[in-house]
């Protein structure tokens, strides 16, 4: 059986005119406080529901009842925002 003949493909070269911009790759780095204050605020979150379990919902603030898993899930989630805006 005979061999089909085998293609060769063209190197692509791009046009000369179509050049990305400086301006649209260039990025600005993250400020030092973004990381520093994203990683307190996940463990600000930790300890104050890791207190309030332990205390058996005692601590940290007795009023809010179970309103303080919101506060630490929230400290969280503000920290996943935070960090989701990190370059």
């Amino acid at each position: 059986m005979p061999k089909s003949q085998v293609r060769k493909k063209k190197v692509y070269t791009p046009p000369t005119d179509v050049r990305p911009t400086t301006a649209s790759t260039s990025r600005k780095p993250s400020p030092v406080w973004l990381p520093a204050t994203a990683v307190s605020l996940i463990a600000f979150g930790i300890a104050w529901l890791v207190v309030y379990y332990l205390s058996e919902q005692e601590y940290p603030v007795m009023e809010l009842g179970y309103w303080n898993l919101a506060v630490g899930f929230g400290a969280m989630v503000a920290s996943l925002i935070l960090l989701s805006r990190w370059r």
